[in-house]
């Protein structure tokens, strides 16, 4: 037997039961439905440029710049007033706007412009003429040197004077300024002259039968500090009275409430009376502070509350007092006091 006939048969192997095929997976395919994306705003429009300034003209005359070189920046100031027009403000006569003023009395204006010492804006002043309280005042040095001769006097005025003009054949205070009774311890250098008695004028009024402190001057300034409608310049007195028989101890017997009475309360005149500071002095004297001087007003105060003035004496005016000067003398005031 030949070998050829127990080999295989070559070729291909007949056709054998093929295996089924395997199914092929695949993963589902899902279908996310996209977000929508926020709109977004409208892009804002673009800055329009901004046209070019003109070229800075030179800083005014006078005003203010941040630096000290060229017209930078203004420096923030408060808004100007707008002027007030002229015909809008109130005038008056210029006597009574240079006593307003404190310059000198009235009086003293009417004689510095007289003499033409007296100039309104530049221009000599008229009598009579009407200013503004813009205008400017100028007085001349010669009125202010005659100003500063005036002289102020101090009187211990006794009983039996009067303070003003002689009246009733009664001599008036003045009488006793003469180189006799001046107080020799008057420590103002001042020496007496009789030029020194023209227009020399009591500052005030104090009763015939009253004694104290008189102020008598020639010059306007003090008369109107003392007694000027605005004078706000106190005065002290010291008064021994009399309630009813009862003439030692009155302070005892007095009612309170009528001492309250003469701090405040009373009108003379048909005028209420500006308030006073009244106290006991000592059981037979009160002493009074006032603002006013009416004719014969703490006498008139007194009686009204049943109370008998039987002797009255003015100690002070403002800051000035009497002092040690004796009755019937006087002395010059001071440059170092004031009212």
């Amino acid at each position: 037997m030949s070998s050829s006939s127990s080999r295989p048969p070559s070729g291909p192997a007949p056709d054998a039961a093929a295996p089924a095929a395997r199914p092929v997976l695949r993963r589902p395919t899902l279908t996310v439905a996209a977000k929508t994306a926020p709109a977004r705003p409208a892009p804002a429009p673009a800055p329009r440029p901004r046209p070019s300034a003109p070229p800075r003209s030179p800083a005014p005359t006078g005003y203010r710049t941040a630096s000290g070189g060229p017209f930078v920046a203004p420096v923030r100031q408060a808004p100007a007033k707008a002027p007030v027009p002229a015909g809008s403000l109130p005038t008056s006569r210029l006597n009574k706007r240079m006593a307003e003023l404190g310059l000198c009395s009235r009086r003293e204006a009417d004689a510095w412009i007289a003499q033409g010492w007296v100039k309104v804006n530049g221009q000599v002043a008229e009598m009579g003429v009407q200013v503004l309280p813009t205008d400017r005042i100028e007085v001349d040095k010669a009125a202010q040197g005659f100003q500063e001769q005036r002289v102020t006097i101090l009187l211990n005025k006794p009983v039996g004077y009067v303070s003003g003009q002689a009246e009733d054949g009664h001599t008036p205070a003045v009488a006793l300024i003469n180189p006799r009774t001046h107080w020799r311890e008057d420590p103002s250098r001042n020496r007496f002259s009789p030029p020194q008695l023209r227009g020399l004028a009591p500052a005030g009024r104090l009763d015939i039968d009253s004694v104290g402190l008189l102020v008598l001057t020639q010059d306007g300034r003090v008369a109107r500090q003392l007694i000027g409608e605005d004078s706000t310049v106190d005065k002290e007195y010291l008064v021994r009275v009399q309630y009813g028989d009862i003439a030692t101890d009155v302070q005892a017997a007095f009612p309170r409430e009528q001492l309250a009475r003469l701090c405040h309360g009373l009108s003379l005149d048909g005028q209420a009376l500006k308030p006073a500071k009244v106290e006991w002095q000592n059981p037979e004297q009160l002493r009074f502070v006032l603002t006013e001087g009416k004719k014969r007003q703490i006498r008139r105060m007194c009686e009204l509350v049943g109370l008998k003035v039987v002797g009255l004496k003015r100690i002070r005016i403002g800051r000035v007092t009497l002092g040690n000067l004796p009755v019937g003398q006087w002395r010059y005031l001071s440059p170092h006091e004031r009212f």
